[in-house]
């Protein structure tokens, strides 16, 4: 039987304690990917990529986490929200063949595509050995973005749709019904919180994106806006997860 922690306890573990509660279960050592990005098509930008797998026995699950914005280069791919092309295949449902056409936004897809073969190929070493293991992705901020693109793309390469746990969760996903009923169907359960009053939770400001399984905590304040540093970094509280 799958064993879920606190809601809290994901976010700590994965932003590595960003705020020194001491509660974190381990040290979060993160795999680096580095990939170039041309800005403009022209001046070349050195980025990177950030990505952990491991096997927690005690609870037979095989968890992924993503790091979080750190660094000049990962506030430039933050903001290339410009739609960019993902991947298209043919999705079966209802006994239909659908055209699937993934739309995403362009800078964090584009950090995925770096990494998505280490992050895959480290997961299927770990389904090797444990076949019957559940598959947890948690992460915050800029690696909210991550995580989705990574629950679609564990799903459609291994058939086993994980937990899906994000915090400040960014909207990289564009599309209409049919690309929202798609990726419903990619994960056992997802939770991606956002507060009301995190400015983050609202990128990209542009129509037509979105965040799969959007959950809202808290009271909005326009002013709180302004203040990312309190509000998008509370999700360690236990208590903003009553009623969950």
């Amino acid at each position: 039987m799958y064993k879920r922690l606190p809601f809290s306890q994901y976010f700590i573990d994965a932003s590595k304690d960003y705020k020194n509660t001491g509660k974190t279960r381990f040290n979060i050592k993160y795999n680096h990917v580095s990939f170039e990005y041309k800005l403009f098509n022209l001046f070349p930008i050195k980025c990177s990529a950030e990505w952990e797998v491991h096997y927690e026995p005690d609870r037979n699950v095989i968890q992924i986490n993503f790091e979080q914005t750190n660094g000049k280069a990962d506030w430039m791919i933050n903001f290339l929200y410009k739609e960019k092309m993902y991947d298209k295949f043919i999705w079966n449902h209802n006994d239909k063949e659908v055209s699937i056409q993934l739309k995403a936004s362009k800078g964090w897809s584009r950090m995925y595509k770096a990494m998505k073969h280490d992050v895959k190929e480290a997961v299927k070493k770990l389904l090797d050995e444990y076949p019957n293991a559940y598959i947890e992705i948690a992460a915050w901020s800029l690696g909210s973005g991550q995580a989705q693109f990574a629950c679609q793309d564990i799903y459609y390469h291994f058939g086993k749709q994980p937990y899906l746990y994000t915090y400040g969760s960014v909207k990289p996903w564009r599309g209409g019904k049919i690309i929202k009923e798609y990726l419903s169907t990619t994960y056992k359960e997802a939770y991606n919180f956002k507060h009301r009053s995190d400015i983050v939770g609202y990128m990209p400001p542009l129509i037509g994106f979105f965040s799969i399984k959007p959950i809202k905590l808290g009271k909005f304040n326009f002013f709180h806006l302004f203040n990312p540093h309190k509000w998008h970094t509370l999700y360690g509280e236990e208590s903003l997860y009553e009623g969950v």
